[in-house]
């Protein structure tokens, strides 16, 4: 068998030998060929250096790697399009988003599996574990868990906490926003947009879309839009649909398209591309579902004068690498303890500016390969956490 990335055809033979003994390895800063080397990397020298940390503790900074390192976390809830395979199966996936840390970022980040999805288990794991790591990115853990997650982590540990499927996937949704809204000439403030899905994406993209000042934000989720007071929605969900849609608009996706400016897809729901044609003329579509679109994006063109999707097949690819190892950098650059909203929104207009250099209706984002990236918001996002 074989799959498509980037219009370029890969087979499982490749995939499974890159695979084989996994993604990731640990190598020495320096050589230990000899006696001497010996003695300083490790006994007796590193004795030395251990009582130095146990009388000044701050110095675990300078003389670890442990306030550099980023700990990936999961219980194997909600991988990729995957669903529920367990923490053994998402380790692929954590060694992949290490392994973009690194090179992405020139960060250390290790994989940590976890076989609990006790929330306040995972909190108490972490917190006896936090002397060897700098910064948690929460990966694919589901909702509604994740944001209890997410917000009991934030309040135990002192260091950078991120939920990369929600704020990473809002980041970039949101820079994408903004290059498509700067090159059809619509300021954010004037703009409708529609989140399809209320999960941990969903949910993540329309606060910060609300936080960025765009006009008007209709979320909807498996039964329709949301609204205050509707039955049945949990917390987290009554509490989205105070802060949007304040007109109160009802219904589902019909009703929610109509006269819309942009649709941003973050669920498993599928659209037909003719429902576009009730949406504002020339609208943005985002259809970011992998390995299935929301919205066939061949299709969305007949509609849509923008179309981006969560897949290297199609232009305007909208990825957390563009965000996390920038965000993640730039928090432990800064020495923050946590990563704030004005952080996050620095990062999107961080991304956005290098995209505006070269923007057309095929990039509105710049791409996941391009080298600026990563630097250009560890910078926006360490002067923000100032």
């Amino acid at each position: 068998m074989s799959v498509t990335t980037a219009g370029i055809p890969v087979t499982d033979d490749e995939i499974f030998r890159v695979h084989r003994g996994g993604k990731l390895t640990v190598e020495a800063t320096e050589s230990l060929t000899d006696a001497r080397a010996l003695s300083i990397a490790y006994t007796p020298g590193v004795a030395r250096v251990s009582l130095a940390i146990a009388d000044r503790p701050e110095r675990v900074a300078d003389y670890t790697w442990a306030s550099r390192l980023v700990a990936v976390v999961t219980d194997g809830t909600a991988v990729l399009g995957l669903g529920n395979v367990g923490p053994r199966a998402s380790l692929p996936v954590m060694e992949g988003k290490a392994a973009l840390f690194r090179t992405f970022a020139g960060l250390n980040a290790i994989p940590l599996a976890l076989d609990t999805t006790d929330v306040d288990e995972i909190v108490a794991t972490l917190v006896r574990l936090r002397p060897s790591f700098g910064a948690v990115s929460l990966e694919d853990v589901a909702a509604p868990r994740c944001f209890e997650l997410e917000a009991k982590l934030i309040e135990a540990l002192d260091c950078p906490v991120m939920h990369d499927d929600q704020h990473g996937t809002a980041i970039v949704t949101l820079a994408g926003l903004r290059g498509a809204a700067r090159l059809l000439g619509r300021p954010l403030e004037r703009i409708r947009v529609v989140v399809l899905g209320a999960g941990a994406a969903g949910i993540a993209c329309a606060r910060l879309l609300h936080a960025s000042g765009v006009g008007e934000v209709t979320v909807l989720d498996s039964r329709g839009i949301l609204f205050p007071g509707r039955p049945g929605l949990n917390p987290v969900k009554a509490e989205l649909a105070e802060l949007t849609n304040p007109h109160g608009r009802r219904g589902g996706v019909a009703e929610a398209l109509r006269g819309a400016s942009a649709l941003i897809g973050v669920s498993s729901s599928q659209v037909p591309a003719e429902a576009l044609a009730a949406m504002a003329p020339d609208p943005i579509v985002f259809a970011l579902s992998n390995p299935r679109p929301e919205v066939d994006p061949v299709s969305a063109k007949r509609y849509a004068a923008v179309v981006g999707t969560g897949g290297s097949d199609f232009p305007n690819q909208i990825n957390n690498v563009l965000a996390s190892p920038g965000v993640f950098l730039g928090a432990l650059n800064a020495g923050a303890p946590r990563i704030t909203q004005r952080m996050k929104l620095a990062a999107t207009e961080a991304i956005a500016a290098i995209a505006a250099e070269d923007l057309a209706a095929d990039r509105v984002i710049p791409s996941v390969l391009d080298p600026r990236v990563t630097p250009a918001v560890a910078d926006a996002v360490a002067r923000a956490a100032q």
